[in-house]
């Protein structure tokens, strides 16, 4: 390493009188690893425990220095940028954490007036980063103490019945902590155990309607085996992210399927959205807003056109008349009566199909432009219906936002904008940019575990198998010790 080269190779981790406090603090914190959902045979903090007790020549005193940098270099990249890198994981996951720099790492510890500080200060230091690893420790003491009490199978569960089985489910909210479980009495499914299977409903990302169906049933029966390597692999999502997400910005869980705005570190909007079908599954990567557009045009995407709008093209050329969807050919508007369309494919297309302002546009009345080599953004959407369902994999790969013109009253708060503006705007047809003023970050995620401020923990439905890729990308890398 060229930082021992620097020092003339003087030991890093050891004096005349044996191992430095640092050595002791760097070996132990290696040995709690698994408190940040690492393990710590990666490091072998055992190893380097014993080699310093029997080590004598100096030989066997500067190769066990050596080791203990190697090892404490790896530890630090996987604590505070993770275990593997997104990108090389999956494609779609554009993320490129900031892998230490060793030389620094190490000029920073040897002058760290607290070396214990310096420790605490590796991994992330956002809230909620430390809120998952704080529940994952209460989460494996659970399941120390037997894990969870299993839901027998039945007849649906509604308010009002009697069922030999709602004992066991006021047990098993319980012990996952779902407030007003323990205040129900009796055997009559009503009051405070359907407010509690409500927020459980709440917590897991379904329909909180307080009737136990099949899939809420389903959600109590998953073992907590389960929930903890959910806790771990977003243990891991987290290192991925900065810790400062920015002053002022859109945050989009796409496991969730939900939207927030967040600013000065408080949430100041909430919105559901629509994000990516499997097939069209949303990327993850962060940019910045730049535009926000009323009454936009929709310029067609090329896969869209071919693959969807041809073929009813080649069977009716007035087939996307009534959408109001014209026909474009180097800039020049074509009448599509006039085109031969079953003369072309997918291969040689060369018409770019652009539908009008209105209410039937694909995109609604308005999009928030982030502009990225995904083509993805968000915008309004006419298929209202779509928001009120618990999963809401929809689109090609854009994200559709429920009441958008409340998002863009947030957003574009600068222009002090009388009531009703941007809806005035809206009404009169007039393609509208307004540009923030402010700077404001958009981030794209995928989250399918997390602790709120409030306590509550919140698990989703792995909408895009990322959770099952993740895991063997771990295992991968934990057996390769990479």
């Amino acid at each position: 390493m060229l930082y021992y080269g620097e020092r003339a190779f003087a030991p890093v981790w050891f004096n005349e009188n044996g191992l430095t406090e640092y050595a002791h603090l760097a070996i132990a914190t290696m040995a709690a690893a698994n408190d940040h959902a690492l393990d710590p045979n990666n490091y072998g903090p055992l190893e380097l425990a014993q080699r310093s007790e029997t080590a004598q020549t100096p030989e066997e005193w500067a190769k066990f220095d050596l080791d203990l940098s190697v090892q404490f270099l790896r530890y630090v990249t996987h604590v505070s940028s993770g275990r593997v890198q997104p990108n090389k994981v999956n494609k779609a996951l554009n993320l490129f954490p900031h892998r230490p720099d060793p030389k620094k790492l190490f000029e920073n510890a040897e002058q760290a007036v607290d070396f214990s500080a310096f420790l605490d200060g590796l991994p992330p230091q956002s809230d909620n980063y430390a809120r998952l690893k704080r529940r994952l420790a209460q989460y494996r003491e659970k399941a120390a103490a037997g894990g969870f009490t299993p839901m027998p199978d039945g007849d649906v569960l509604k308010p009002g019945m009697s069922d030999p089985r709602i004992p066991v489910l006021r047990t098993r909210l319980m012990e996952e902590d779902v407030p007003a479980a323990a205040e129900h009495a009796g055997d009559i499914y009503d009051g405070a155990l359907v407010e509690a299977v409500k927020i459980f409903q709440e917590y897991h990302g379904l329909d909180a309607d307080g009737v136990v169906g099949k899939n809420t049933l389903a959600q109590l029966n998953i073992p907590i085996q389960d929930k903890l390597i959910q806790m771990e692999l977003n243990m891991e999502r987290r290192r991925w992210m900065r810790d400062d997400l920015g002053d002022f910005y859109i945050f989009v869980n796409l496991a969730d399927q939900n939207l927030k705005v967040v600013r000065d570190g408080k949430t100041v909007h909430t919105a559901r959205v629509v994000v990516g079908k499997p097939y069209h599954a949303t990327p993850v990567f962060s940019d910045q807003l730049e535009y926000v557009e009323i009454n936009p045009y929709w310029n067609v995407p090329y896969s869209i056109a071919t693959k969807e709008y041809l073929p009813k093209l080649k069977q009716n050329p007035m087939a996307l008349g009534d959408q109001q969807i014209r026909v474009f050919q180097d800039g020049q508007e074509i009448p599509a009566r006039q085109i031969a369309w079953n003369s072309y494919s997918g291969g040689n297309f060369p018409f770019r199909l652009r539908q009008d302002p209105g209410d039937g546009n694909a995109l609604g009345r308005v999009k928030f432009m982030f502009p990225n080599k995904f083509n993805i953004y968000i915008h309004d959407t006419p298929s209202k219906s779509l928001f009120a369902r618990p999963e809401r994999a929809f689109s090609h790969g854009c994200i559709r936002v429920s009441d958008p013109f409340a998002l863009a009253g947030v957003l574009l708060d600068h222009v002090n904008a009388t009531p009703g503006h941007w809806e005035q705007i809206r009404d009169s047809g007039e393609r509208t940019v307004v540009k923030p003023q402010a700077l404001i970050e958009v981030h794209l995620t995928y989250l399918t575990a997390w602790m709120n401020k409030d306590g509550s923990t919140h698990f989703r439905k792995d909408i895009y198998g990322r959770d099952e890729v993740l895991l063997e990308a771990l295992r991968t890398a934990m057996t390769q010790n990479l």
